[in-house]
C-alpha cells in the first residue's frame, strides 16, 4: 500500500501503480458494448460526472469526457457528464441536479476544495457515493480518490528541467504554477522541489521566482511570465510551465522576445497543442498522463459502489491519500505518469491518445517522419 500526502514536504518520490490496480474494462454477462441490456436499459442505473472547466487544458474534454462515457457505459451505467467551465455555481447546480434525479454514484473532479467539498456532503447526505476524480477535496467526505501520482507528475517536471539545463551552472530557472487552490497544483510543485531544491541550494540552478497562477489562467500565467523576465532583463534560462496551458502562454512570450527554441519549458497533460510545440523545439517536454486508465479505473470503482460492495471497491483502492485538512486516509488509486520529450513523442499516438494527423501538420510533417510518427 502507498500513502501519498498531500500538501506537505513529504519529499519521498512514491512508487508507481500498476495497471493491474484497476484492470481493463470489459461489459459483464448479457450486457453488449454498450454497458446496456437487451431492452436498451443501463442496468447499474445513471452516474454523474462534473468535470472543472475547458480554460487551462484541452484534456476535460478532449481525453476524460469521451473516455469516461466509454468505460461507464461498458461498467454497465447511463452516463451524464457535464462541465462547470470554471464556474463555481454552475458546479453546485450541475451536482443539485444530479442528487436531485437520483444519481447512483456522483463522480466529481472539482474546480476547488471548497465547492468539491460541499458537493460530497451534500451527496453523502443523500445517499449517493462520491469518488473524487483526479482532485482530492481537501476536507471533504468522498470515501475514495482516482488520479496519477500528482507528487511523480511533478518530479518529472523536475527531471526534465534538470536534464535539459545540466551542465548550466548557475542557470536561471521561472516557476509558473498551478491554482493554489487546487491540490494537484500543490503537489506538483512539492514534487518539481523534490528534484529542484537541491539543485538550488547549491547553485547549480537559479530560481528567480515562483508564481502560482489563479484558476489556472493561461492569459494570467503569459501576463506574469512577462512581468518576471522584464523585470530579471529580459533573459531566462528556463520555465517550469505546471501544464501545456501555461506553457504555451509562456512560448508566447518568448517568443515575442525572440527567445523561444532557445529556453527549455516544461509543460503536462500531453495535449496536442503541446506535442507540437515538443516537436517544433519550443517545448521540452510534457507529462502523459494515460486517462483512459483513469476512466476504466474510476468506472470499475462506481460500478462497485452501485452494486453496494465496499469489498470490492476497497480492493480496487489500494493505495492510500492523506487529507491533512480533514485529517483523515482516503482509499486511493494512483496511477503512474510518462516522461515525454521529442524522442518519445511517439508514444502518445501508438496508445491512441492523439491521432498523427493532429500531430504531423504543415511544417512538422518531416519531424513526424524522421520519428516514425504515423
Amino acid at each position: 500500500m502507498r500513502t501519498n500526502r498531500l500538501a506537505t514536504g513529504a519529499g519521498a518520490i512514491a512508487m508507481t501503480v500498476t495497471l493491474a490496480a484497476c484492470g481493463a474494462n470489459a461489459g459483464g454477462g448479457a450486457e453488449g458494448d454498450d454497458g446496456q441490456n437487451e431492452q436498451g436499459e443501463a442496468p447499474l442505473g445513471s452516474v454523474g460526472v462534473i468535470l472543472p472547466e475547458t480554460s487551462s487544458s484541452s484534456r476535460w474534454e478532449g481525453f476524460d469526457k469521451p473516455m469516461l462515457e466509454e468505460a461507464l457505459r461498458a461498467e454497465g451505467f447511463d452516463p451524464d457528464v457535464q462541465n462547470a467551465q470554471g464556474e463555481v455555481q454552475k458546479f453546485s447546480t450541475l451536482a443539485d441536479g444530479m442528487i436531485a434525479r437520483g444519481v447512483e454514484v456522483l463522480i466529481i473532479a472539482s474546480i476547488n476544495s471548497e465547492v468539491g467539498s460541499t458537493v460530497a456532503a451534500e451527496a453523502n447526505n443523500a445517499g449517493i457515493p462520491t469518488i473524487d476524480y483526479d482532485r482530492l477535496n481537501l476536507g471533504g467526505s468522498s470515501d475514495y480518490y482516482v488520479s496519477f501520482d500528482n507528487v511523480r507528475v511533478g518530479e518529472l517536471q523536475g527531471e526534465g528541467m534538470a536534464q535539459a539545463l545540466e551542465g548550466q551552472d548557475g542557470a536561471e530557472v521561472v516557476e509558473i504554477e498551478g491554482a493554489p487552490t487546487d491540490n494537484n497544483a500543490t503537489l506538483f510543485h512539492e514534487g518539481q522541489r523534490n528534484v529542484l531544491q537541491p539543485l538550488y541550494d547549491s547553485g547549480e540552478l537559479e530560481l528567480v521566482r515562483s508564481e502560482p497562477i489563479d484558476n489556472w489562467d493561461n492569459q494570467r500565467g503569459g501576463t506574469i511570465f512577462e512581468q518576471v523576465l522584464t523585470a530579471n532583463g529580459g533573459s531566462v534560462d528556463g520555465v517550469v510551465a505546471a501544464n501545456d496551458g501555461l506553457a504555451g502562454a509562456v512560448i508566447t512570450v518568448l517568443r515575442k522576445n525572440g527567445l523561444a527554441g532557445t529556453v527549455p519549458v516544461t509543460g503536462q497533460d500531453a495535449t496536442p497543442a503541446g506535442l507540437r510545440r515538443i516537436l517544433r523545439g519550443d517545448q521540452y517536454m510534457t507529462v502523459f498522463k494515460p486517462v483512459k486508465k483513469e476512466a476504466e479505473a474510476t468506472a470499475k470503482l462506481a460500478a462497485a459502489l452501485a452494486e453496494g460492495d465496499t469489498a470490492a471497491a476497497d480492493e480496487l483502492a489500494g493505495d492510500v491519500t492523506e487529507d491533512p485538512e480533514g485529517d483523515r486516509e482516503v482509499a486511493s488509486v494512483l496511477l503512474e505518469p510518462h516522461l515525454i520529450t521529442r524522442d518519445n513523442v511517439k508514444r502518445v499516438v501508438d496508445e491512441g491518445y492523439v491521432d498523427a494527423s493532429d500531430l504531423c501538420v504543415d511544417d512538422l510533417v518531416d519531424d513526424c517522419e524522421e520519428l516514425g510518427i504515423s
